[in-house]
């Protein structure tokens, strides 16, 4: 009778497989303290293995940071995604404006690791993190349903940005409430919405009268 293959034990990993697993389980870490929470040291004991065992794959914890952070860009690009996706009266902007501001508050740690965290100040261009990111602006561009008229999409793609961040940073604050101006922080997004989607409407609309 051929003798039995021994099992791989539970807490190890072919090569390849602990990085994965470091970036999940970084992004846990992430998910309930923020990019505060994550260490390299804390991950190796989480997951069973040696103290140097998650430098074979990140060089230090920045590297393992921008790894993670592109790795939250790509899910919050597939929820934006999906909701822009289905079938609505709402505009393709409306509801990717009020995706995000559902995912900044359901998952502000997450939010905070892409946001606000210098990952992806300190990501190289052309580099994962920086591509991934670029993915999500694009699809914010797609969601504008707007001819491309010089960098005017772009502007107003990032004066939406700014917008929602503002919304989404302050509510987890504590700080926006609506009580003075008797809104909803969805109401809020709903009056970024319309406004961006005008002036961007009414800054093309002169910019082609110009060319005339």
């Amino acid at each position: 009778m051929p003798p039995r293959l021994a099992r791989k034990p539970p807490d190890t990993y072919h090569h390849g497989d602990l990085r994965d697993a470091l970036v999940q389980a970084a992004l846990q870490e992430a998910e309930q303290g923020g990019p505060e929470a994550i260490s390299l040291k804390a991950l190796a004991k989480k997951l069973g293995v040696s103290q140097p065992a998650p430098y074979r794959h990140f060089a230090d914890r920045e590297a393992l940071l921008e790894a993670v952070t592109a790795e939250a860009f790509r899910q919050f690009t597939a929820v934006l995604r999906e909701a822009i996706g289905k079938p609505s009266k709402q505009s393709k902007l409306s509801r990717f404006a009020q995706a995000a501001l559902a995912f900044g508050l359901r998952r502000n740690g997450i939010y905070r690791l892409m946001f606000a965290s210098r990952a992806k100040a300190c990501a190289q261009k052309g580099g994962e993190l920086h591509n991934a990111a670029l993915d999500t602006f694009s699809l914010l561009l797609e969601a504008l349903e707007a001819p491309a008229v010089g960098l005017l999409r772009e502007r107003q793609a990032l004066k939406i940005w700014a917008g929602l961040h503002g919304v989404v940073m302050l509510a987890e604050q504590g700080l926006l409430n609506g009580q003075v101006a008797k809104i909803s922080r969805e109401e809020l997004v709903e009056d970024i919405v319309r406004e961006s989607k005008l002036a961007l409407s009414v800054a093309i609309k002169a910019a082609e009268a110009t060319r005339v």
